[in-house]
């Protein structure tokens, strides 16, 4: 065994000073592969109407109701064109789109435009742990590795849907909130980048929000009194932040995406099922004060249920992955 490990060390550092050709070669590798095994751009799930507004927004120059149709709002609760109000939650993706269907290049050009961002997304996750770890090569090259040689990260790169630019653009922050603690300009390109990831799905502003706890920690720690100042205002702007979410979520229906105790969405066969009746919010009200209302009077189901949710996100199994695939 020692000698297997002495082995395996002496041959890491033979090809450490190749890495940056080997990271490179593996992520061509793992492109090509997806590609070969989607037959190019993979149509799937909601392409549709992104493609749609998309070829709206490249024809027009801006989004041109049909004639007869009113943009929704809130106040007629998506009745009068539930569908464009719905995109509006995705905005970032179909002017994406709309930029390589200008340009004639179609599919194509929108899947390799994800595929080059996700590469950047991948240098930049390589820099941002390099200055994690103090300057060292080894565990920048592991992470970059695993990121990708990861499916269910790569595979979505050929997809014509929000989730490879939602990837790279969540790496993307990661790696200017790494570079933001040293000041400068920094702190403009993070917004910046939160922005972005806000407006390429309706949960981007969870990373917002996991940034803005990352900021409190170090707070904490060195401004104990600005810490305190901080967390009291964003108390006091919690029911700025029911209305907002309100409004953004206007077009979904989460509680009975709850109701249905689903672990997987549209996967009945891995569901948590309540012990008694559950209290459903009444008509009327906001989606996300729905949720809240739902919370407070099913706490015991809703704890379950995302329990389960958050183990099978992070173990990344499949309920038709075998027992063996699972295990490990």
């Amino acid at each position: 065994m020692q000698q297997l490990l002495s082995s395996i060390l002496a041959l890491v550092r033979r090809i450490a000073p190749w890495h940056p050709a080997l990271l490179l070669g593996l992520w061509l590798l793992v492109q090509a592969a997806f590609l070969v095994k989607y037959h190019g751009p993979h149509y799937a799930n909601d392409s549709a109407r992104y493609l749609g507004y998309a070829a709206n927004l490249a024809e027009h120059g801006y989004y041109k109701i049909e004639p007869g149709m009113a943009p929704t709002t809130i106040a007629n609760n998506g009745v009068a064109n539930f569908q464009y109000e719905h995109n509006q939650r995705y905005i970032l993706y179909p002017w994406y789109q709309s930029v390589w269907l200008r340009l004639h290049a179609g599919w194509w050009g929108i899947v390799l435009g994800q595929m080059v961002i996700s590469g950047l997304a991948a240098l930049a996750l390589y820099s941002a742990v390099r200055r994690l770890a103090g300057g060292r090569r080894g565990a920048a090259a592991l992470a970059t590795a695993l990121f990708i040689a990861w499916p269910d990260v790569q595979q979505f790169n050929c997809y014509l849907l929000t989730e490879s630019l939602f990837i790279s653009l969540s790496v993307l922050s990661f790696w200017a909130l790494v570079r933001a603690r040293a000041g400068g300009w920094w702190g403009v390109v993070l917004v910046t980048l939160l922005l972005l990831t806000a407006l390429v799905r309706p949960n981007g502003f969870v990373v917002a929000g996991a940034v803005g706890l990352a900021a409190l920690a170090p707070l904490y720690v060195k401004k104990r009194r600005l810490f305190w100042l901080a967390a009291g205002a964003a108390l006091l702007a919690s029911p700025l932040a029911v209305w907002w979410l309100n409004r953004q979520l206007v077009s979904f229906f989460i509680v009975e995406t709850y109701v249905r105790g689903e672990l997987m969405f549209a996967t009945p066969v891995w569901a948590v099922h309540p012990s008694g009746p559950l209290v459903l919010p009444p008509a009327g009200i906001g989606q996300m004060s729905r949720v809240l209302y739902f919370a407070a009077h099913n706490p015991g189901f809703l704890a379950k249920l995302m329990v389960g949710k958050l183990l099978v996100f992070f173990s990344s199994i499949k309920p038709y992955y075998s027992l063996g695939h699972r295990l490990m």
